[in-house]
């Protein structure tokens, strides 16, 4: 047994780290459209090969961590037994997978209040993030309807889900706006699951939807 896939996959965070923490400052400072990828590759001390080895886009980079915050979710999703209640099922993978890593990596890193401000000023930026949202929503109640076919249609799946992560949205933007200390900002999104949560626990899937 081997140590070397472990070594490999640490020095790779440990580069996609420095370009975040680079492409934040340099953001920071100079303005988001302002600042280049070989500026944010020669601040982090790498090569501009090895900035497009980790992210496809300059975008990219503030959007960092929610491919693998989705394949977890989804992961996590897909193991359930069918013994939770669908609301509970999706306020548990949210509050133990997605904003635990919302927390330790974005928040942290300064790399949620940045791109919610830049969010406001920056086209490119509003449309990559709606797509991701619309896109990130989707899977989920995919993965809620595949979970529990016999329980939740795709309506049924699509309003539990976009409460939710409305609610969390919603809640990130306001206190991100307010405060600077992470972990007033990670307890805002805690207590915005649990309000969320006191309304999916009074939802009962009816067996159809008309939608027409």
């Amino acid at each position: 047994m081997t140590t070397e896939p472990g070594l490999r996959e640490r020095k790779k965070q440990r580069t996609r780290t420095a370009l975040v923490k680079a492409a934040i400052a340099l953001f920071s400072e100079h303005g988001y459209e302002q600042t280049t990828v070989a500026q944010i590759a020669a601040a982090a001390d790498v090569s501009t090969r090895t900035f497009f080895d980790h992210f496809p886009t300059k975008e990219d980079v503030l959007f960092m961590h929610s491919e693998v915050r989705t394949e977890l979710v989804m992961r996590t999703i897909e193991e359930c037994d069918g013994s939770e209640h669908p609301s509970d099922l999706l306020v548990r993978v949210l509050k133990e997978n997605l904003l635990s890593t919302v927390w330790n990596q974005d928040i942290a890193l300064g790399a949620a209040a940045l791109r919610l401000k830049l969010l406001k000023t920056v086209p490119a930026l509003q449309a990559r993030a709606l797509h991701r949202m619309l896109e990130v929503e989707q899977q989920l109640a995919d993965a809620l309807c595949a979970a529990y076919p016999d329980r939740l249609t795709p309506y049924d799946a699509a309003v539990m889900v976009g409460s939710a992560v409305g609610g969390i949205l919603g809640a990130l933007r306001l206190t991100v706006a307010e405060h600077d200390d992470p972990e007033q900002v990670r307890a805002a999104l805690l207590r915005a699951v649990e309000v969320t949560a006191r309304g999916l626990r009074h939802f009962d899937a009816p067996e159809t939807v008309p939608l027409s």
